[in-house]
């Protein structure tokens, strides 16, 4: 299959529960169907494989060694396949037996769909999405892990475009996404975090921006943590279906229970690239003023908007020598009252590199404009009592309700990044003290105006003469315009 065949193959599965479940709910069936299935192909693979290897030794092919998942015989996609009556209970059962026979790796993957609700999904309908997807195989040979993970991908965004209001909790638009991952520059070795990963989409494209230029991804250390199940769940299947096997994606809730934790304290991460739920009001505001692992660093946000508790949480969990953080959030972030004196303690400390406007609408389902908050622990000499601030909220193609940054606004912004340097109309370089002095606003048109900088620039004698002018030859078109009448 082309790329193109195997996208409208996998979105067909999706078609197929049309009028019979919410579009929202589309993912917590299709992934782990999907997932269930390239496991079962893939072990059919190996064990053929391993039974040329073996001069057609079953046992031999069976060795957990020549697998990278244990399948049980009568949890086998082929199995379910061969049921008629409840289904469901077919496919939770053989999904069930799959996780416990790989409890290192697959624990809990398939995530809690409701499979023997038959009002929602009748052992037809069931048996048509079995067949749909029985049509291929999705065996290494026939769909390499690269091409399955692009339509995995693929599958995440079209989604994300048929749910609604559920799209942002698990969906950062992708060219944001690489945007960050060139900034960020993850190197081979480095640890990556993402306290609030969804499909996994920013952990992922660190692997492959390494993989991409020809250095060593798997080397990469990802770490993330999802509170929602089924999101998690998906981030999970997200890695294994694009062959990354090393990282730790956790279900949870990052503010209340942080999951990465070394000696007590929490684990510091070398990159740190989040796209946190912006403005939460349910979350514990009285546990955080006692933060047993001090995320408390500049205050307390207040209790209608979490946003500084996240961002607090990831500077105290970069690495002290080389942390790096990049965060996509409203530009509210930067200029609200209400979290003025924790944001003048964030600039105090010089912990703020860079921060990058965006266009409205990158936002899933949501026309507010973006932001990028870039932050390190240890900035370079030539940084120091700086921050480069970018209105970038141009560059941006806007498509019917829905926005994205062109390879030539990824560009423009990127290579600024690096330069440091002013660009009139678009960047300026500017000194914490000057923030400092404008009460810790970092709101971007208050340094860079949004103006147009190529229209041509009078002198205010010069334009109240043009005013008089053009008001003499208004006088005069009117007494025209009255003799004609009389």
């Amino acid at each position: 299959m082309t790329q193109k065949e195997l996208e409208k193959y996998l979105w067909g599965a999706a078609t197929a529960l049309r009028g019979t479940i919410d579009a929202g709910d589309y993912k917590q069936y299709i992934f782990p169907l999907l997932f269930f299935k390239r496991i079962c192909d893939v072990y059919d693979e190996e064990f053929e494989n391993a039974l040329r290897e073996g001069d057609g030794d079953k046992e031999y092919a069976s060795f957990a060694e020549h697998h990278h998942f244990q399948v049980p015989e009568n949890s086998h996609w082929n199995a379910v396949r061969e049921t008629t009556s409840n289904v469901g209970m077919a496919i939770q059962n053989a999904m069930r037996e799959i996780e416990k026979a790989n409890p290192d790796t697959l624990y809990g993957i398939f995530g809690d769909a409701s499979w023997t609700n038959k009002n929602r999904l009748t052992d037809e309908t069931l048996i048509n999405l079995i067949e749909h997807f029985s049509q291929h195989k999705l065996s290494l040979s026939n769909v390499a892990d690269d091409k399955l993970g692009n339509a995995y991908e693929y599958l995440i965004k079209e989604f994300a475009d048929d749910s609604g209001h559920t799209a942002a909790e698990f969906y950062t638009n992708r060219t944001v996404v690489k945007l960050m991952t060139m900034i960020m520059n993850p190197q081979p070795g480095e640890s990556v975090y993402d306290p609030t990963c969804g499909s996994g989409g920013l952990l992922l494209n660190c692997a492959l921006h390494l993989k991409e230029e020809g250095k060593e991804y798997r080397t990469l250390k990802l770490y993330g943590q999802e509170i929602n199940l089924i999101t998690s769940a998906i981030a999970r299947m997200n890695m294994f279906m694009h062959g990354i096997e090393e990282f730790s994606i956790v279900r949870g809730d990052t503010l209340a229970r942080p999951a990465f934790l070394h000696n007590d304290e929490l684990k510091k991460f070398n990159v740190i690239l989040a796209n946190p739920p912006y403005s939460i009001k349910a979350w514990d505001q009285k546990g955080f003023t006692n933060d047993p692992y001090g995320r408390n660093l500049w205050g307390v946000p207040p209790q209608g908007c979490a946003d500084y508790a996240f961002q607090q949480h990831i500077q105290k969990s970069l690495d002290e020598h080389n942390g790096r953080s990049i965060s996509l959030w409203p530009h509210g972030v930067l200029f609200r009252d209400s979290e003025a004196e924790m944001r003048r303690k964030m600039i105090e400390e010089d912990l703020v590199e860079c921060v990058i406007g965006l266009g409205p609408n990158l936002f899933y389902n949501s026309p507010m404009e973006a932001c990028l908050l870039i932050t390190k622990t240890n900035k370079t000499a030539d940084k120091i009592g700086k921050v480069l601030i970018i209105n970038a909220v141009k560059e941006v193609k806007q498509d019917k309700n829905i926005a994205y940054l062109e390879q030539k606004h990824i560009d423009k912004i990127y290579d600024n990044y690096n330069s440091f340097t002013d660009v009139d109309g678009f960047s300026k370089v500017v000194s914490i003290d000057e923030i400092l002095e404008n009460k810790g606003s970092l709101n971007i048109a208050q340094y860079v105006s949004n103006v147009d900088t190529n229209t041509e620039k009078i002198s205010l004698d010069e334009a109240l003469l043009d005013w008089k002018n053009q008001s003499v030859l208004l006088k005069k078109s009117m007494n025209e315009l009255f003799q004609i009448l009389n």
